[in-house]
């Protein structure tokens, strides 16, 4: 090859003269892969100097940079940079298409697949792909059956670090979330969501197929899937398929006998959260729910609705033989 073709080689190639530029021994590892760095605790292999001090902190927990305001530390210069927003509240990235900023470029990029709706992992089991790699490896825990988190308490585990956190709450009793109209007080957060709509009749979840309105987005995801007929979630002992984990795993108990929630007045105990509510009225005498027309109050909802009957003579249940029909179904 002479010196022109030498010459023309190089402007074709940019990563040519990119690569011809540097020079240090840094960029030179870089390129060729080598990790001429081991940590002696561990025998990681790291590529540049900087980096194997970094790796070494995950070891020491030395965190040398110190935030000016609260005093939390960091291992690396640049999750103080991060941390230090939260005080200033700078959002350096934006949202190209909803003009939304955010403090970090991951959180933007996790953003950005609401408008894209590009899921890039995806699960090597069943194909279902997620826009983020926790999400991923959540939905991989119905596979494998894994549950890492464990009850410190009654010795039971879950899957994510939520349910056991909710969980919890039936051993302690606390109730974390109240709604401010009424002082009903729920476990969960998204219980209390889903409970605050029936104040406001906000239903802002649409479905596409037959634009019905729900409270919350997994109320949109139960019914899409009697559209698609999709059951994700299935039981190992039955092979019975359901739309959710909670329906699944309240399913499972019905084959395990499993009835973690405890009655602190008289120790019966049941298989899910609102059958120990409904019954632990029972004691208190509390009635919630009032009917609108006469205003007799009820301890379940199921009794309001029958009684509510007895107003609009509505009667549901028809017998399929003689069309007698009745306002309840155990008639």
């Amino acid at each position: 090859m002479n010196s022109d073709e030498t010459s023309n080689c190089s402007r074709e190639n940019p990563l040519t003269n990119i690569c011809e530029k540097m020079s240090t021994a840094t960029n030179l590892t870089a390129h060729n892969e080598e990790k001429p760095y081991k940590c002696d605790i561990c025998e990681k292999k790291i590529s540049t100097a900087s980096d194997l001090t970094k790796h070494l902190r995950t070891h020491t927990g030395e965190k040398p940079y110190k935030c000016d305001l609260c005093d939390q530390a960091f291992s690396q210069a640049h999750y103080l940079t991060v941390h230090t927003r939260k005080h200033n509240g700078e959002k350096p990235y934006k949202c190209d298409f909803c003009d939304k900023r955010f403090s970090t470029s991951s959180a933007l990029t996790k953003h950005t697949r609401t408008h894209t709706g590009d899921k890039p992992y995806k699960c090597d089991i069943c194909d279902q792909a997620f826009s983020q790699k926790t999400n991923l490896k959540k939905h991989t825990r119905i596979h494998t059956g894994e549950k890492p988190y464990k009850c410190d308490i009654c010795d039971q585990s879950f899957s994510q670090p939520h349910t056991l956190k909710t969980h919890k709450r039936t051993h302690t009793g606390e109730i974390a979330f109240k709604c401010v109209i009424c002082d009903r007080a729920f476990s969960q957060a998204y219980n209390l969501r889903r409970h605050a709509m029936t104040h406001t009749g906000e239903k802002p979840y649409k479905c596409d197929i037959c634009e019905k309105g729900f409270c919350t987005s997994l109320d949109l995801t139960r019914h899409t899937m009697t559209h698609t007929g999709e059951t994700p979630y299935k039981c190992d002992i039955c092979d019975k398929g359901f739309c959710t984990s909670l329906e699944l795993t309240r399913h499972t108990r019905t084959h395990t006998g499993v009835k973690p929630y405890k009655c602190d007045i008289c120790d019966q105990s049941f298989s899910q959260a609102h059958h120990l509510t409904g019954h632990t009225r029972t004691h208190t005498g509390e009635k919630p729910y009032k009917c609108d027309i006469c205003d007799q109050a009820f301890s379940q909802k199921t009794n309001l609705n029958t009684h509510k009957r007895t107003h609009t003579n509505i009667e549901p249940y028809k017998y399929v033989i003689c069309d007698l029909a009745f306002s309840k179904a155990s008639n």
